[in-house]
């Protein structure tokens, strides 16, 4: 099993994709290095791997908050005033129509899809918030669905918190964790060794015993 390094020892891209980061730790990287430190963490992992290629993606010019501020107010009202009575079509923008995970857009994308129930999967989650977070102005309601049938990808749900919560949920789940008074804590070593190598980042019972000196 090989120890993940600290990031100043690492000399490739490869060897840095051996290893798990969370988005803290890499927007952390990001901004020792001087890049880009916004987005989620398959924008950071491709801004490092640009690093790594000699391509600096520069940090993103921020608006100043009072006027940022002054923006979004005066947006604010004029987009509450009409957004919500633009027409669906597969052809609307995301901004213009201020789209919402509410029960308006729920009943629209059933309708494209004949899903009596739908529901909004993690990718679209990620997608709708990175269109706000970027402005952009030409993502369509279509587009979204192609998101959800699989056809385009656009920013990817960081699913690190669910690794971590069915670590924790398959470690209390053996019979073998009985014996810690405080499973939380256990479980959180154990990860701990998990997440800083290059193994699966599952539970195993094998952990136990390979890592009884620490517990």
């Amino acid at each position: 099993m090989e120890k993940r390094p600290p990031f100043s020892e690492i000399k490739s891209f490869l060897e840095f994709s051996k290893f798990y980061w969370y988005r803290e730790e890499l927007q952390q990287i990001c901004k020792q290095l001087g890049i880009d430190s916004s987005g989620m963490k398959a924008e950071l992992n491709r801004n490092i791997e640009e690093y790594f290629k000699g391509n600096l993606i520069r940090p993103k010019s921020k608006t100043p908050v009072k006027a940022r501020a002054k923006t979004a107010v005066s947006c604010a009202s004029r987009v509450h005033s009409t957004a919500d009575d633009v027409p669906l079509t597969l052809d609307t923008p995301l901004l213009a129509c201020n789209f919402r995970f509410s029960q308006r857009f729920r009943d629209f994308f059933s309708a494209q899809t004949g899903v009596a129930r739908f529901k909004f999967n993690t990718d679209m989650v990620a997608t709708a918030n990175k269109v706000r977070e970027t402005g952009n102005t030409s993502f369509t309601l279509g587009d979204l669905l192609d998101i959800f049938y699989g056809k385009k990808t656009y920013a990817k749900y960081d699913d690190s918190c669910l690794q971590w919560n069915k670590f924790v949920k398959d470690f209390c789940a053996d019979p073998k964790a009985a014996q810690f008074s405080d499973k939380l804590k256990t479980a959180a070593i154990l990860w701990r060794e998990v997440r800083n190598s290059t193994r699966p980042k599952v539970y195993k019972s094998e952990l136990l015993k390979e890592f009884a000196h620490l517990i």
